[in-house]
């Protein structure tokens, strides 16, 4: 698990470098990466470009279909509702995500929405994954921001 969760850390990296809040994600089938991403949100100026969106939107593209059966998702963050609605609605296997975010995450902090035993597909939830290391540069940058 570390070793996507680092991936997902190098791609927040990139964000970093771009003046985006540094999150990224990385989708793995069967101990391959399928893609990676990091939010694009400010140069894209689109409120969709999340990291995990467009993760999955590039695993479906190669894998050539919206479901990503057996397909892991590795996050910097803890996914927001919208993300966490897509992680459902493409059918992603599992979930790993590195910092909580107390004020928006959607997979346990101020809710669970993969968990909810309402919907047709549940998605295995796993937080906390290098949470320091995760939460560190997302800390790091707001913190610059601010000056």
């Amino acid at each position: 698990m570390e070793k996507y969760i680092k991936l997902a850390l190098e791609e927040a990296r990139k964000a970093y470098k771009k003046n985006e809040v540094p999150i990224g994600a990385v989708v793995v089938k069967d101990g391959k990466i399928i893609s990676c991403a990091y939010n694009l949100r400010e140069s894209k100026r689109n409120a969709l470009y999340h990291a995990e969106i467009l993760a999955i939107k590039r695993a479906c593209r190669k894998l050539k279909s919206w479901r990503l059966v057996d397909c892991d998702l590795y996050v910097t963050l803890e996914p927001c509702p919208m993300c966490a609605g897509a992680i459902m609605q493409a059918r992603i296997s599992n979930l790993y995500f590195g910092a909580y975010d107390p004020k928006g995450g959607a997979c346990g902090s101020v809710m669970n929405i993969l968990e909810a035993d309402k919907f047709n597909h549940n998605v295995n939830v796993v937080g906390g994954i290098l949470q320091d290391e995760c939460g560190g540069i997302i800390r790091k940058f707001f913190r610059e921001r601010r000056k």
